[in-house]
């Protein structure tokens, strides 16, 4: 596979910096990508991605797939937390890790381990260092838009709900409660473009979620139904690109998260 090809499946890596700056917010929509009245699509990455950008990006997957060098250092400062905190664990990609957690959620121990561009193979490989090592109370789950996106190669629902349960497993296997939620809603993703309908697909993973979560007693959060338009997309006013969310967007997502983590807090351990 050329580098070229290769990279066009890959998630940018500091997603999170161009998802605050106004000025990367590019209108318009890529060509071929379904136009609608309320989503709409960067045409191009932002412009930190030129240069030696993608080199880099592909050579953190050649060396360390998971990227357990990333939190290495910061898990081992944090320790494990004081007696009677309730610590939470955000687990997930750049959607997570642009998410700043002091500023919609003031004086709570929220700890961010989202690292842009992930697939839930990758979360599941750093999930003992990053989630069990810190011993939290509860971890918030948030995976799966690069998995259909193919930023690691494809990948079927099937091994992506693998992926996710695994992670709830080992979770609960390990005293901690467990928060899933729902993928956000896209109609397209402009780093890998021409996936046939991610909108589908997207809400496909989002009922197995919803099940699974039930099933097992794991409280459940949806971000999806609060957040999509008429076009199963993001409206532009909840997401500059129609697949991260905005402040507005953020600020919409947090009381569902705060809602779903006091669920798993309150309810019953098994």
């Amino acid at each position: 596979m050329s580098g070229l090809k290769f990279r066009s499946r890959l998630f940018p890596g500091a997603v999170v910096l161009g998802l605050l700056v106004p000025a990367l917010l590019l209108a318009g929509k890529p060509a071929g990508m379904p136009q609608t009245k309320t989503s709409s699509l960067t045409v191009a990455g932002p412009p930190w991605q030129t240069g030696t950008y993608w080199a880099s990006f592909d050579h953190q997957l050649l060396v360390d797939f998971g990227n357990l060098a990333r939190f290495h250092e910061a898990d081992l400062k944090l320790g494990p937390p004081p007696a009677g905190q309730a610590r939470v664990v955000f687990m997930g990609d750049s959607i997570t890790e642009g998410w700043n957690l002091s500023r919609y959620f003031p004086g709570k121990p929220y700890i961010n381990r989202g690292i842009s561009g992930q697939t839930s193979p990758q979360m599941l490989i750093r999930f003992r260092q990053d989630v069990i090592d810190l011993k939290p109370r509860v971890v918030v789950i948030l995976a799966g838009t690069n998995d259909i996106a193919e930023n690691t190669g494809p990948m079927t629902l099937q091994e992506t709900e693998g992926n996710l349960a695994s992670m709830a497993q080992l979770a609960r296997s390990n005293h901690i409660r467990v928060v899933l939620c729902s993928v956000l809603p896209s109609i397209g993703f402009w780093w890998h473009r021409g996936l046939p309908d991610p909108a589908a697909t997207i809400a496909a993973l989002n009922r197995w979620i919803e099940r699974y979560a039930a099933k097992q007693g794991y409280a459940y959060v949806d971000y999806y139904s609060a957040m999509k338009d008429a076009a199963g997309g993001l409206p532009r006013k909840l997401s500059p690109d129609g697949v991260h969310p905005s402040p507005a967007g953020y600020a919409l997502m947090a009381p569902l998260a705060e809602a779903g983590i006091e669920k798993a807090i309150k309810g019953s351990f098994n």
